[in-house]
């Protein structure tokens, strides 16, 4: 099949070589708003590049990836719904929930699926913990602990426009609690910090989180984020049942030390770096589009479900700003 790229920034570049290796992929077409780097791309992958997203859609392409900026978004979702293109595009849908709102009633009823980009659905521990709840093996669930810290902040730019750290980073730890235990959050309380980069506390953000979510079934979530975690980059996940506990991330490049006697886990490099981590999370969850684009398998994240996750974004945001607990319903009638 022919995929075009839309946006050809670290993402989009990763995106390319990830697609150019797959065996159901047998052309890419590009296009990025800078010339520069959509050429370079198309001479690492043999890609065909294009001048326009108009042009790209126009080039017999069968499905589109869009990986351009976050304001760019809904209206290149638009546009492939209307031309009857499958669309993958990075979260988040749109800049505001009430953008993304509008982008899900625009393309109510039609038939052109469209799967938005959380990859943490396609990683194996992930995939694998998901499972072991589905079969009950782990008993009545108690607490979920969700952990996402990056080894460094991002730059000064991209946090300013980043609508904040909840928004940003902590909707992945949102979108795999929902994801792995089959439930909704109904409540939320956030607290944060600034210890590190002056810039994040100008930005009116945090760079140290935590929060509660209260599920639908009483079931307790904790959520860990930050900007600063020196060691590396640092995504896990533990479950605890009544029966049983399970843990992803619990491997030999887990960016931990232990200071116990005689243990030597973990022993490998630390992950330090999300491309790193989810290398083949990435390449399995743009397997899963292609096969979405074929027709063999429906979108295995809506943005129904993207918007679900940025619901409780925006509950924590507010939760954080006014020092409370804040429902889901509350965030989602403002």
């Amino acid at each position: 099949m022919r995929i075009g790229i839309l946006g050809l920034g670290r993402i989009g570049a990763f995106h390319a070589e990830t697609l150019s290796g797959l065996d159901a992929v047998d052309s890419l077409v590009l296009t990025d708003p800078f010339a520069d780097a959509a050429k370079a791309a198309a001479e690492r992958f043999g890609a065909e590049v294009v001048d326009s997203p108009e042009a790209l859609l126009a080039a017999g392409v069968d499905g589109i990836v869009v990986a351009a900026a976050t304001d760019a978004h809904p209206a290149l979702i638009l546009a492939g719904v209307e031309a009857g293109v499958p669309v993958f595009c990075e979260k988040p849908v749109a800049r505001t929930m009430a953008e993304g709102v509008e982008v899900l009633k625009a393309v109510a009823g039609r038939d052109v699926p469209i799967q938005i980009g959380y990859n943490r659905r396609f990683d194996t521990g992930f995939v694998n913990a998901r499972a072991a709840v589905q079969s009950g093996e782990l008993g009545t669930l108690h607490t979920v602990r969700s952990t996402t810290l990056d080894p460094a902040p991002p730059p000064a730019g991209y946090v300013a426009a980043s609508g904040g750290i909840f928004r940003d980073c902590s909707v992945h730890d949102f979108d795999i609690i929902r994801w792995v235990t089959g439930r909704e959050v109904r409540e939320v309380y956030a607290v944060g910090g600034n210890r590190g980069a002056e810039y994040i506390k100008e930005a009116g953000d945090a760079d140290t989180t935590g929060a509660i979510l209260t599920l639908d079934d009483g079931t307790i979530a904790v959520v860990s984020n930050s900007r600063h975690n020196g060691r590396g980059y640092d995504v896990r996940m533990e479950i605890h049942g009544f029966e049983d506990s399970i843990a992803v991330g619990l491997e030999d490049k887990l960016p931990l030390r232990s200071v116990e006697p005689g243990v030597t886990f973990p022993a490998g490099t630390p992950h330090d770096f999300f491309m790193d981590r989810f290398t083949e999370a990435y390449r399995a969850e743009l397997t899963a589009f292609t096969e979405v684009v074929a027709g063999t398998r429906p979108s295995p994240c809506t943005i129904e479900d993207a918007l679900e996750a940025g619901w409780i974004a925006d509950a924590c945001t507010l939760s954080l700003h006014e020092h409370r607990p804040v429902t889901i319903e509350e965030v989602r009638r403002a």
